[in-house]
């Protein structure tokens, strides 16, 4: 695996849901208009617009409330990955809290990095793979999961644990933990990585467009979704 556990592509597990940030305006505005609020929505997606790469979420044949969750972002402020949600947004005790069972799937979309050597010229840059995207799939599904019966001072711990072998096992695609599974990429079929848990389902695998895709989900068939380049974040609360 080209990453290493000290990066992990920024080591943040699950793309939790963070709230979004106000972006500082460049010019004044008028006074009526900085009195209007400026929509979440609109706020959230900034940070998304800032990458140079496309980011993908379910294609058109998901009808569902689509949202958006966290972008990250490296030392230099160079969007890294970022992620999108379908369907029910997802917490950790979830059905176990509500015993209303979630419905949800998590599309991680991961900057393609070669190796190469930092702006400064001091170092080499962590690079990025499908392993890495599906790290961040493990672990987002791992930070949505609450085993059953399991008292809260524990699962700290448990979470440590499981993370570290979703680690492990994003390190060995090719084992047996894994299978292939077949799925449109803008239209296109593409191949990815595949298991499934107790807690839902992971998937990793590469585009034609220069980015890896991680995905997670659980109450949700990974067998029927497709994705697609997100045109518009207006579809994305």
């Amino acid at each position: 695996m080209e990453t290493t556990s000290s990066s992990r592509v920024g080591t943040q597990p699950a793309e939790t849901p963070a709230p979004p940030q106000t972006v500082p305006q460049e010019h004044p505005q008028p006074a009526d208009a900085a009195a209007a609020p400026v929509p979440a929505a609109r706020r959230a997606a900034e940070g998304y617009l800032r990458a140079d790469f496309p980011w993908y979420g379910l294609d058109g044949a998901f009808t569902g409330p689509r949202w958006l969750m966290q972008v990250a972002a490296g030392a230099d402020g160079t969007v890294e990955h970022g992620s999108t949600g379908h369907g029910d947004e997802p917490s950790a005790r979830g059905e176990i809290a509500t015993g209303e069972k979630e419905r949800f799937a998590v599309v991680i979309t991961v900057a393609s990095n070669p190796l190469r050597r930092s702006g400064d010229g001091t170092g080499v840059l962590e690079a990025t793979s499908v392993s890495s995207a599906a790290w961040l799939a493990g672990s987002g599904l791992l930070a949505y999961s609450w085993p059953g019966q399991m008292d809260h001072s524990l699962r700290d711990d448990w979470l440590d644990q499981q993370t570290e072998a979703a680690w492990e096992l994003a390190d060995d695609l090719a084992g047996a933990d894994w299978s292939t599974l077949s799925l449109p990429v803008d239209g296109e079929p593409t191949l990815f990585h595949y298991r499934e848990s107790e807690f839902g389902w992971v998937l990793a695998g590469s585009t034609g467009s220069g980015v890896h895709l991680g995905a997670y989900g659980r109450g949700m068939s990974a067998y029927g979704i497709g994705f697609s380049v997100i045109g518009d974040f207006g579809a994305y609360e």
